[in-house]
């Protein structure tokens, strides 16, 4: 409802009148400033150079004080806004205000103030200053961002508000001269209210009397006026009256004026001590919001009808919003049933009837149909057996089936309900969706049981499959869809597993199809997070427990998309990834799965839980060394928090602060994983993966000593002696807990120091190779030098031939054996220092003649020939004159 000026102010009006409201117009980022503002001196003269030099001292005593006092004046000067000229000494100051925060907190005050006014339009005096300002201007808003550094979240909110006000700011309103407050005191809501009723001759009382109304609930407390209104004779003045505006309603003035009191009605509504039962206007409101739908013998709605005029449209509209307002009153609840509100809603839960005439254009219906749907989210958990009772699963089935289908149906989409679904269905079965959802998360048996008999299971799931395929633009939307549908499966499947196996392969199929979801998505701010959230969820309820689905997603390596998304790092989806994991490693299938995954450069699964056992403990504050160690033996899992918290004595069914640890963060998750891997055979892990393995082996003995240790404190605290043999055996366990912590850090130390030594003996290598390398690369550069040497200078040449003579020489063996022909194979005379040797020429009577070197053996008859047949001896040889084959010796 928008808002109106106080009666006092509007001139005298015709009761036929109306005040139009006009939507907040959109302020431009530079106003200009009117001769008559300057004749009220909105520009007026100030010295920031001043104010400036002020804030940048900082050796008196009593500065602080007028440097705030400074800033203040400033605010008052420039309530209007500030001149685009004075821009750049305004952000200095603003910058100095800032910066003084940390060391004096007074000026988060300041700075709140400066950004408050920031986010009016700037101010120009000549046509010329927006271009002559234009950089100062966007230097001064610049430094907007730099602020967010800032760490008030109070200051980061205002600057927020502050750019938005860029663009969407509503223009300052102007006082009006009825003092609300005052009336507000003076009890005037209650009394202007009894009197909405009274004989008026003029026709004005009413009129002006709500608008009165109005003022006082959008410029006082809200809350007040609503006490002041929530009285029996107040509502009893209300009913009376808007029953009579009901029935009687002929022209647009009264329709608005009804609508008007049914606002205010609705405001009132939304406390709970207003008697809105014992008025009798709840059941009223029953009654007018359903006999349209539902035919009532009451003579107040006897022969009553809603025409499709824009006034009743938005009447039905705000009983129907009424009803869910009112029904968060459980007595409320029994004149649902009886007003069969149910059964009213659900006759909009239904395909369009063509050839049917109704009172509502085809937009209308369709508004009043999600709404309807809507409404029936918000009652129907509240009205169990009457939802059965008509059928209501049936009844939403059969409607999602129509939003499937592809009978022709063009949706207006005008509404807020209707976002996303214009020329489309999506809007019916979103709503449609979440009426199911409300329904299932009531884990009442009879419904769910109901659901599964009518096929919902295999329904939802072809929907989600068709809508895959269709690809529609829509993406919101179809995202939200999606959510709900595998959010409705997850109530369905949870812990039942004949209900898993309906499930089936088909439902895997479409959780790994969300799963594989490009990551980048992820931050679209669409919609993908929740769908996401809604895909873990299902995997829990409707995949876990049921080996051969699990089993379906070892082999469409599921648990690989599972670490890919663990991979991400991204805290929100972590807690649920692993205790899925640690689920899965019930089965002894997955172990195998886990340990083949490799993530970028190689990474493997265990690798990747430790690193993120190791950024949790950094978040948490946990105490550890440069190289990951245990600092603290007492203590090894201590986090900041714990520190900071003493041990109070608490009940005994009251979990502590170190049991709340355990389930308030990863770390118990993660060792639970890797236990179920075996922590003795974990591949790809670092030197710094064993140090902090080390602690995670010891996670259980550790929390157990820990919370032995604070059962200890709290009997200290308590001042109880425990008898000797008590007392002992706490000191026993008091003492191993610190022991273990010793002896893991003992063998960190050992395993530090043996990486050390690791690395020294690596890089001895490294250098090692390098020096082999460079030696190398010497005796190439030698080769080089003698083999220009040899190239260049004869005699360099003859000598070098001589010298490999002689080594060749020396290499043979002087004593020959007796009746032995030595044949030369160096060439006389030849001046080079190649290896070079005589070439022999062979005569050989040719293969084909002779059959080959296999031809007398039966092995040639079983061997194929190149062409031809099986080889065979030849009994008659042609001499033919073949060429002559060369063949170096």
């Amino acid at each position: 409802m928008s808002t109106r000026e106080a009666a006092a102010t509007t001139e005298a009006q015709e009761p036929g009148s109306r005040i139009k409201s006009s939507s907040p117009r959109q302020i431009p980022v530079v106003g200009v400033v009117t001769e008559d503002e300057e004749a009220q001196r909105t520009f007026k003269p100030m010295d920031l150079n001043r104010v400036i030099k002020l804030l940048e001292e900082t050796d008196k005593d009593d500065l602080e004080e007028k440097q705030i006092k400074s800033v203040k004046k400033l605010m008052e000067c420039y309530q209007n806004g500030f001149p685009l000229r004075d821009l750049a000494q305004i952000f200095k100051i603003l910058n100095l205000c800032a910066g003084k925060i940390e060391n004096q907190p007074r000026f988060i005050e300041s700075a709140y103030n400066i950004l408050k006014l920031c986010g009016l339009p700037f101010l120009k005096k000549k046509a010329s200053d927006e271009i002559t300002y234009a950089e100062d201007t966007a230097n001064s808003i610049a430094l907007l961002g730099d602020l967010m550094k800032i760490p008030s979240s109070e200051l980061r909110i205002q600057i927020c508000k502050c750019i938005v006000d860029f663009y969407h700011a509503e223009p300052p309103k102007k006082h009006i001269t009825v003092n609300c407050t005052l009336m507000m005191e003076a009890q005037a809501a209650s009394g202007i209210c009894v009197h909405l009723n009274d004989p008026d001759p003029s026709g004005q009382l009413l009129f002006r009397s709500s608008e009165i109304l109005w003022n006082l609930l959008e410029k006082t407390s809200k809350e007040e006026i609503i006490q002041q209104l929530s009285n029996l004779e107040c509502l009893l003045t209300l009913k009376e009256v808007f029953k009579n505006l009901f029935m009687r309603s002929f022209s647009h003035y009264d329709r608005q004026l009804r609508n008007d009191i049914l606002v205010i009605t609705t405001i009132i509504a939304q406390n709970p001590g207003a008697p809105m039962i014992e008025s009798g206007f709840t059941r009223d409101l029953i009654l007018f919001a359903t006999f349209n739908e539902v035919k009532s013998q009451n003579p107040l709605v006897k022969g009553l009808k809603l025409s499709n005029c824009y006034e009743d449209f938005e009447l039905k509209k705000l009983l129907f919003n009424i009803i869910v307002i009112l029904s968060k009153d459980l007595p409320t609840v029994q004149l649902l049933i009886d007003g069969k509100v149910l059964l009213a809603l659900f006759t909009y839960v239904k395909k369009p009837e063509k050839h049917k005439i109704i009172e509502w254009s085809a937009a209308q219906y369709e508004e009043l149909q999600l709404h309807a749907i809507a409404t029936l989210s918000s009652l129907a958990p509240l009205l169990i057996e009457e939802y059965m009772l008509y059928q209501g699963n049936a009844r939403v089935l059969a409607f999602l089936e129509w939003c499937e289908s592809e009978e022709a149906f063009f949706s207006h989409g005008n509404s807020f309900h209707g976002t996303g679904g214009r020329g489309n269905k999506f809007a019916q079965m979103r709503y449609s969706l979440r009426l199911l959802r409300a329904m299932v998360y009531l884990e009442d048996e009879t419904i769910n049981e109901d659901l599964c008999e009518k096929g919902t299971i295999q329904q939802l799931t072809g929907i989600f499959k068709n809508i895959i395929k269709s690809n529609d633009k829509e993406e919101a939307i179809v995202l939200e869809i999606q959510s709900d549908i595998l959010l409705i499966l997850s109530g369905l499947c949870e812990d039942h597993v004949p209900r898993k196996e309906i499930f089936g392969t088909e439902g895997v199929d479409i959780i790994l199809h969300v799963m594989k979801t490009d990551p980048k998505k992820l931050q679209s701010g669409l919609g993908y997070n929740v769908l996401l959230f809604s895909t873990l969820d299902s995997i829990w309820c409707c995949i876990l427990g049921c080996y051969p689905l699990e089993d379906y997603f070892l082999e469409k390596e599921g648990i690989f998309l599972l670490l890919d998304l663990l991979a991400l790092n991204q805290k929100k989806f972590c807690n649920l990834i692993l205790g899925i994991m640690v689920e899965f490693c019930d089965n002894p299938k997955t172990t195998t799965h886990v340990n083949a995954w490799r993530g970028k450069k190689g990474q493997t699964a265990a690798s990747l839980l430790i690193k993120l056992w190791r950024k949790e403990e950094e978040e948490l504050g946990v105490k550890r060394d440069k190289h990951g160690k245990i600092i603290d033996t007492k203590k090894p899992l201590f986090t900041s928090f714990q520190e900071e918290q003493k041990i109070i004595p608490l009940p005994a069914n009251c979990p502590t602060i170190a049991v709340m640890d355990v389930a308030e963060n990863i770390r118990a998750k993660i060792y639970a994983v890797l236990g179920k891997l075996d922590f003795e055979n974990l591949p790809g892990l670092s030197a710094e993966d064993f140090v902090t393995l080390c602690i995670i082996h010891r996670y259980l003995d550790f929390k157990i000593g820990e919370i032995w240790n604070e059962i200890y404190e709290e009997i200290k605290l308590e001042k109880l002696r425990p008898v000797t043999t008590d007392k002992k055996i706490l000191e026993t366990i008091t003492t191993a807990s610190e022991n273990i912590g010793k002896m893991v850090a003992s063998l960190q130390s050992e395993m530090i120091e043996s990486q050390a030594r690791q690395d020294v003996q690596n890089e001895q290598k490294v250098y090692a190779k390098i020096q082999a390398t460079h030696k190398q690369r010497e005796l190439a550069n030698k080769s080089w030098q003698n083999f220009l040497a040899r190239t260049s200078n004869a005699k360099t040449l003859k000598k070098a031939k001589r010298l490999q003579e002689k080594a060749i020489e020396s290499s043979r063996y002087n004593e020959q054996p007796p009746n032995t022909i030595f044949h030369q194979t160096d060439i006389k005379g030849l001046n080079t220092t190649v290896l070079s040797g005589r070439v022999v020429t062979v005569e050989s009577t040719p293969a084909r003649l002779m059959g080959g070197p296999l031809a007398d053996t039966d092995i040639a008859l079983k061997k194929l020939p190149i062409r031809g047949g099986a080889l065979q001896r030849v009994k008659a040889v042609k001499t033919v004159d073949e060429p002559k084959k060369s063949i170096p010796t």
